[in-house]
């Protein structure tokens, strides 16, 4: 089974890291040696910790929680906007807005206001009575708004966990969810901060197929977990819906029983 997912990670890129001259020395633990100059992610070290970050995200889905997927770089943007929707997860793969999560009410507000100007888009009495450039001014307001808040559009609170591709590039995302104490999940390259990371997951956070291994095979365990979290509430809502029918007739019972007593004292 080891062996197996090695394999997997070999054809998928995951054990190239940077160059020598650019590393962390932090990241020393997990590298197996350096060829023409780039540094070789050990990929034993890669399988542990992905395991380990997998059954954390399963569990985080299996409780009901959400994660937030962040992946700006381009070639990581299509990958994770697709992952978190299979996943019915939240996601960022354009821009991190400063205070996104420090700061959530303020972008709660302008969240709203995105819904407020698709609304009226979509409201002829409104739309069509505005002057030309009150709707091209709208529309710009509502595509900004779109690209770099569509993926959080439902998120109504902090997320329970992150999920970071390039911790080092999205340094302000880190940051503030260290703040928060959200728990990170992340693709950490040779040149990453490792202790910045709750579940590092060591990796090729460059190359597109090193990028969609990983981020699949963390997107499957919240699918796992969701299908676990669905399946326990479905239970819950059987059990409900069957308590609530017993009540009634023990209401009634308990009325016969009293009226009964009532008849023989008389």
């Amino acid at each position: 089974m080891v062996e197996d997912l090695i394999k997997k990670l070999l054809e998928a890129g995951v054990h190239f890291g940077h160059q020598t001259k650019r590393w962390c020395p932090k990241m020393k633990k997990y590298i197996f040696g350096q060829r023409s100059g780039i540094y070789i992610i050990d990929l034993e070290k890669t399988v542990l910790c992905l395991n380990k970050a997998r059954d954390f995200a399963r569990d985080v889905a299996a409780k009901g929680g959400r994660v937030l997927f962040v992946g700006t770089k381009k070639q990581a943007q299509s990958i994770v906007e697709e992952e978190a929707k299979r996943t019915e997860m939240y996601y960022v793969c354009n821009r991190w807005l400063g205070g996104l999560l420090t700061n959530f009410q303020t972008v709660k507000k302008s969240i709203e206001r995105m819904k407020e100007i698709e609304r009226m888009s979509q409201d002829p009495a409104i739309w069509d009575n505005l002057k030309k450039k009150e709707i091209a001014s709208l529309t710009k307001e509502k595509e900004k708004f779109f690209r770099n808040l569509n993926g959080i559009r439902d998120m109504a609170r902090h997320p329970d966990a992150v999920f970071i591709i390039d911790p080092k590039l999205e340094e302000i995302a880190v940051r503030e969810a260290r703040n928060l104490g959200i728990p990170i999940i992340a693709i950490i390259d040779t040149n990453c901060d490792p202790d910045l990371i709750d579940y590092p997951i060591p990796g090729n956070d460059d190359a597109l197929k090193s990028v969609r291994f990983l981020t699949s095979m963390v997107a499957d365990s919240i699918v796992e977990g969701r299908k676990e979290y669905m399946t326990s509430e479905a239970i819950k809502k059987k059990d409900q819906a069957a308590e609530s029918k017993e009540a009634p007739s023990s209401k009634t019972k308990k009325e016969e029983h009293s009226t009964t007593a009532s008849t023989v004292q008389e």
